[in-house]
């Protein structure tokens, strides 16, 4: 069924060959399986005599190939970017990235290791030097693993008890470091560490952690849902800066985009309008901004940003004039569709999976249309208990375990699995709580500034077309 040559030989001769079953393997389209446990040592030799029976040698290419897959720190608190070379050979002192070279590899066998100057294709080593690597990185002619990790729905914060807080701040930087699924963030004006999280076992991993390997005892207050923002429908935004000796007008379409696509961002200006420089330096600075909504404030996601116009002055523009001006037609064309109620907020949800007994179904199924949830058609029954899959919103799941566990005295059974941002059920709550105003973000601002009589002035959001210096560059605009 997977494979028309291996149903043809199977017709004829009546079994596979093990060449056959080797190539399917490594085409994956056959999966063995093996079974051991590896603390009793059950099943091990016959692990390994699989391993040597139906795999096959790989051919790697003779260009240097590497995919990082982890990051850790030695005893020493030195970083290690642990790699598997996918091609050609790794030398020692050379350099991996630009402006970073691997200072030494390690081939570790447990927690002993031994330091050599070449690693071949296929092998695995740690190498120190590198500072700016992650997980699923590719080095060399090998492109980054662009498969999609879990985002944190779930924001806390950390009390740091009688330990310094920025002490605390660099040990939780260092496990993030090593994990992709946490995310740290420092609030410089309330000096306060905040992480985001998939979830309470995660919290209890890096408590243990930090008191293992830093001696540091930490509690985390609970915060709140990570929001999103996004946008449904067109515009084009402006941004102007023009202080004294300094000139730059953006012009970006900023578009819906596909749900769980996250930021896109591209060029249609012409080079007759901006020269490549001009638009690179754009692009990158928007790039690196990590745009926030103005809702309230949260990530701006599954929008298309495109450059579509500007101008640069012969003599007063510099690189930095575009960052500011972009970042301000970014955020004006937000203004504008808030002001047209044409932005959303969006917040987690997660499918579920939960097993009731029958008799508390009618309990289970009100309670999730209580928490808005989206129940499919009634799924595997016995006479004992039911399942129910659906949506429903992390806000209203993450603690309903435990309800669960009350009213079934422990025979329910719930699993959540992070579904992506849907459409905040309760936005206009939210964004009321959350009093963001987004003219007093100044570092986030959407105004403008303009140049008169020889000093800059600002101008409003909402009066940037009328003073702009290019006319709009969408059509749909001039209607």
């Amino acid at each position: 069924m997977q494979d028309d040559d291996a149903l043809l030989e199977y017709l004829d001769q009546g079994q596979l060959s093990n060449e056959r079953i080797r190539q399917m393997i490594q085409h994956r389209q056959l999966f063995p399986c093996c079974f051991g446990s590896a603390l009793k040592l059950q099943g091990i030799d016959a692990l390994l005599a699989s391993l040597a029976q139906w795999t096959q040698p790989r051919e790697f290419p003779s260009e240097f190939a590497a995919r990082v897959f982890k990051i850790s720190h030695d005893e020493r608190g030195e970083r290690l970017t642990w790699v598997r070379v996918m091609g050609g050979s790794l030398q020692a002192k050379t350099a991996i990235l630009p402006d970073q070279k691997a200072n030494q590899l390690r081939v570790y066998n447990g927690s002993k290791f031994t330091i050599v100057n070449q690693v071949a294709s296929g092998a695995t080593c740690a190498i120190a030097g590198p500072m700016t690597t992650y997980p699923g990185q590719g080095l060399g002619n090998l492109k980054d693993d662009t498969q999609t990790l879990m985002q944190p729905v779930l924001s806390y914060a950390v009390d740091p008890k009688e330990n310094d807080v920025h002490q605390c701040l660099k040990a939780m930087q260092t496990l993030a470091d090593e994990d992709p699924l946490l995310h740290v963030v420092w609030n410089e004006q309330l000096q306060e560490i905040r992480v985001q999280i998939m979830g309470t076992v995660q919290l209890e991993i890096m408590q243990q952690l930090l008191l293992e390997r830093f001696d540091i005892d930490v509690d985390f207050i609970k915060g709140g849902i990570l929001y999103r923002e996004t946008i449904t429908a067109p515009i084009e935004g402006v941004g102007h800066f023009e202080p004294l000796r300094h000139y730059a007008e953006a012009h970006l379409l900023l578009e819906p985009a596909k749900r769980g696509t996250g930021m896109r961002y591209a060029s249609q200006c012409s080079v007759d309008v901006l020269n490549k420089n001009w638009q690179h330096q754009i692009i990158t600075s928007l790039e690196q901004a990590s745009p926030k909504g103005v809702l309230i404030g949260a990530p701006l996601t599954d929008v298309k940003v495109t450059l579509v116009g500007g101008r640069a002055h012969v003599k007063h523009t510099e690189g930095g004039d575009f960052r500011q001006a972009a970042s301000r037609a970014l955020r004006q064309g937000l203004m504008t569709l808030k002001a047209r109620q044409q932005c959303q907020l969006l917040e987690p949800w997660y499918r579920f999976r939960l097993i009731v007994p029958s008799t508390q179904v009618g309990r289970a199924l009100n309670d999730l249309q209580r928490m808005h949830g989206e129940v499919d058609p009634l799924g595997d029954q016995t006479t004992n208990s039911v399942l129910l899959t659906g949506l429903a919103p992390v806000a209203q799941m993450s603690d309903y375990a435990t309800v669960l566990r009350g009213y079934t005295h422990g025979q329910g059974q719930l699993e959540c699995l992070p579904a992506g941002y849907r459409p905040c059920h309760n936005a206009d709550e939210i964004i009321q709580q959350a009093d963001y105003l987004p003219t007093a973000d100044l570092t986030n601002t959407p105004d403008s500034v303009f140049c008169a009589h020889g000093a800059g002035y600002p101008v409003k959001w909402d009066q940037v077309p009328q003073t702009m210096h290019c006319d709009y560059y969408c059509d749909f605009m001039h209607v």
